[in-house]
């Protein structure tokens, strides 16, 4: 049987995607997923000189006179080529090199996001093993690995092992291995949890496909005895002397046993690893195994059984999936982007058993840690702590990048393959901390704590284009219900001229017909009676003003958040929110405002919204909310006060407000770094503020920026998303007493669906 691709990308039932939405992401803007950027500056004739020629003239001749220098000079060292002939894309089958091509970029794209290697997609036209070879083994020069891809079996077996002998850099085939060290990290947990020695364990693999050949070769080097491994195919068990449907590969897994059918081979085993298809382990089988059985059913889309149906049979059971929607995700991105770091860093010639080994290990132990707060609040729901139904990481726990590359990195240098050994791993573990940016994973999992408590989110601008397709990615994305405001004909012929149908999740409602204006309005008037209102001036609002009717939907609970400001300017979208939607008590309303880069990681910018000169008082009301939400996104907050001088220098009113903010902090002691005042500079160079300013408590590069007033704050974010390659959320709108975000004009659906997401999470 085929094995089947166990896919970071959330399961369509989970997360639906639309074939217009995903055909819509990858053509607009430049097309398709990569582009290559510049790491030195190239402005003036001399960069010119120094990037070319002349000056590349220079490394070249010591490249020559040491190869080992390319690593130096060049970004071989961290570049790998992800390479495929696209006969076995996803479970799509053989679609040729041409169409395996966004598969490669997106494997290239997730090398980047989770580990921060850099690679390149390469799609080879031919389906002959020895032309593959011939055409991958001349790349050595340019790469520090290989990634092989999408490749069909039996075919990849030779391809991998001809190319691991022939080339000195490391030869990965992830749908192999990939999928066996994640399974093997599952098992070691599993094995742990029921009371097992690895070595007295009888497991039956069904399909024998490239990735149930890996876990074989995998879990018997780990220690499994080999009689204990059962191979299945679609012939049935892989036994000694059996000639139909044989291979090299397979051969080498056949065991000596009466057992010829998968139901027979299950027979008191306690493991059964499924890289096959849907219903392929029945109820039958299941009462034939061992107490505590350990279940991993790994195909894709539909597991060979499904955690209901083997626990409905099995309550005693252990299960995993291939699947982000069951617990125990057994998911390749755990294992290939970490794996390839720290192969990288060691420059390691190959990776070896000794390293896979090192990386299962290092997962299943840090599913018995404890799990980080932003990580528990995702998934499922429920706390997450190590247990039957937690055995394997978190993919966005993180964590990964500064332990599996450890691992891996120390097993290299064990095992004698690294050629460049890190003295003081304990460093390289920090170094690695600091490679990715915390917050990079806090979008994903506001998403998938929203996906496990779904919200009811109200658009209150319904009609708009991209509003209805941002509720219908909201929708999909299984996040809950959007409810659009607005005449339904309306609605019904953008989405008619769309050529898309509202999925069920949903909603729209027409305010001048709803039957609950009046309510909304004695509600409302209730309120607001003190202040002016007169009974009808609120009916008009609630009748007339989407704003107001949506932000009433909120206040009184028929939804849980509100998503607005497409079509109306902030502060104007703002008025009629605040009708209905009050700050919370003891709080300070204010915009956050998250600011992406590459290089430097997440900023949050505060306040982005409100205030224009905000008080000393204000000022620390902000700095403690904004370091509480960075908290809440995995950052360490280090806060600075930002003003036109540092520290006193030159003086000025507005400094003064920002040193009495301080100051207020200081009679405090919160449990966060801060200070100030301080310029810009000063704050996010820690080099700078070393040599000038020794006394500043922060320790190391501030990511929350408490701006001095509204008009600073705007010319920051406003300027830097267009003048740099940073991307920034926002302004988010913090303190109110229930959730309300306010989108910038002609935002994209992609950002807008983040603001929804973030309303919504906001109501958890």
């Amino acid at each position: 049987m085929d094995d089947t691709r166990n896919n970071p990308v959330p399961d369509t039932r989970t997360a639906r995607v639309t074939a217009e939405e995903a055909l819509a992401m990858h053509a607009e803007g430049r097309p398709g997923k990569l582009e290559i950027r510049l790491t030195k500056p190239l402005i003036t004739a001399r960069d010119l000189s120094l990037a070319y020629s002349p000056g590349v003239a220079e490394p070249c001749l010591r490249i020559a006179e040491n190869p080992a220098l390319a690593y130096d000079y060049t970004s071989k060292g961290n570049f790998v080529a992800v390479i495929s002939n696209g006969t076995a894309v996803l479970g799509l089958g053989n679609l040729g090199a041409l169409a395996s091509k966004p598969v490669m970029e997106g494997k290239v794209a997730l090398f980047k996001r989770f580990a921060d290697v850099d690679g390149i997609d390469l799609c080879v036209s031919t389906e002959d093993a020895d032309e593959f070879i011939n055409a991958v083994k001349y790349l050595g020069p340019t790469f520090g690995g290989i990634n092989l891809e999408d490749i069909k079996a039996p075919e990849c077996f030779v391809i991998e092992q001809r190319l691991r002998e022939i080339m000195d850099i490391p030869v990965f085939h992830d749908d192999q291995h990939g999928t066996a060290i994640v399974a093997a990290a599952g098992l070691i947990n599993a094995c742990h949890l029921t009371g097992r020695k690895l070595s007295e364990t009888r497991l039956v693999i069904n399909g024998a496909g490239a990735a149930a050949i890996a876990c074989a070769e995998l879990v018997k080097a780990m220690g499994m005895k080999p009689e204990h491994v059962t191979l299945c195919d679609t012939k049935g068990v892989v036994y000694r002397g059996r000639t139909e449907g044989m291979n090299q590969w397979k051969s080498g897994h056949a065991v000596s046993t009466a057992a010829r059918t998968l139901s027979d081979a299950l027979e008191g085993a306690d493991v059964f690893f499924g890289l096959s298809v849907k219903g392929a382990l029945t109820p039958a089988m299941m009462q034939r195994m061992a107490p505590n059985p350990i279940i991993f059913a790994m195909a894709n889309p539909d597991p060979e059984i499904t955690p209901e149906e083997a626990r409905a049979i099995r309550p005693d059971a252990i299960v995993a999936t291939g699947r982000s929607d069951y617990p125990n995700q057994v998911n390749n991105v755990l294992g290939f982007p970490f794996i390839f770091r720290g192969a990288l860093d060691v420059r390691a010639r190959t990776i070896n058993d000794a390293m896979k080994v090192a990386a299962a290990e290092s997962l299943a132990q840090l599913a018995r840690e404890e799990v980080p707060e932003e990580v528990a609040r995702s998934g499922t729901g429920r706390r997450l702590a190590f247990g039957p139904e937690y055995i394997i990481p978190n993919a966005f726990d993180p964590r990964l990048i500064s332990r599996v590359p450890v691992a891996v990195a120390k097993a290299a240098m064990e095992s004698g393959v690294a050629q460049k050994p890190i003295a003081d791993l304990a460093r390289y573990s920090r170094e690695l901390t600091l490679r990715l940016d915390a917050a990079a994973n806090a979008l994903e999992t506001i998403h998938e704590a929203v996906r496990a408590n779904p919200r009811r989110v109200v658009f209150a601008e319904g009609e708009e284009e991209r509003i209805i397709r941002a509720a219908i990615a909201y929708a999909n994305a299984g996040l809950g219900t959007a409810v659009l405001v607005g005449r339904e004909d309306r609605i019904a012929a953008v989405v008619s001229a769309l050529g898309i149908g509202l999925p069920p999740g949903v909603e729209i409602i027409n305010a001048r017909l709803s039957g609950n204006t009046t309510r909304y309005a004695e509600w409302l008037y209730a309120k607001r009676q003190r202040e002016g209102f007169l009974f009808r001036d609120i009916q008009r609002l609630v009748n007339q003003d989407r704003n107001v009717f949506a932000a009433c939907m909120v206040g009184t609970g028929d939804v849980d958040a509100l998503v607005t400001g497409e079509t109306r300017s902030f502060s104007v979208a703002l008025e009629g929110v605040r009708m209905a939607i009050e700050p919370a008590p003891g709080k300070v309303l204010f915009g956050l405002t998250m600011m992406v880069a590459r290089r430097s990681g997440t900023v949050l910018v505060a306040d982005t919204a409100i205030h224009e000169r905000p008080d000393a008082a204000t000022l620390a009301q902000i700095a403690r909310d904004a370091a509480s939400a960075a908290r809440r996104m995995g950052l360490t907050p280090r806060v600075a006060f930002l003003s036109f001088s540092t520290f006193g220098d030159p003086k000025g009113s507005i400094p003064g407000s920002v040193r009495d903010a301080v100051k207020l902090l200081d009679q405090e002691q919160p449990d966060f770094e801060y200070d100030g005042e301080m310029a810009a500079d000063v704050a996010l160079n820690p080099a700078l503020r070393g040599a000038l300013y020794p006394f500043c408590r922060l320790t190391g590069p501030a990511n929350v920026l408490v701006m001095p007033g509204l008009h600073a704050a705007h010319i920051l974010t406003k300027a830097v998303p267009h003048l740099t390659s940073a991307t920034t959320i926002g302004p988010i709108l913090m303190g109110l007493e229930k959730p309300a975000q306010i989108v910038p004009m002609q935002l994209g659906v992609s950002q807008l669906l983040d603001m929804a997401s973030l309303a919504a999470y906001q109501s958890l």
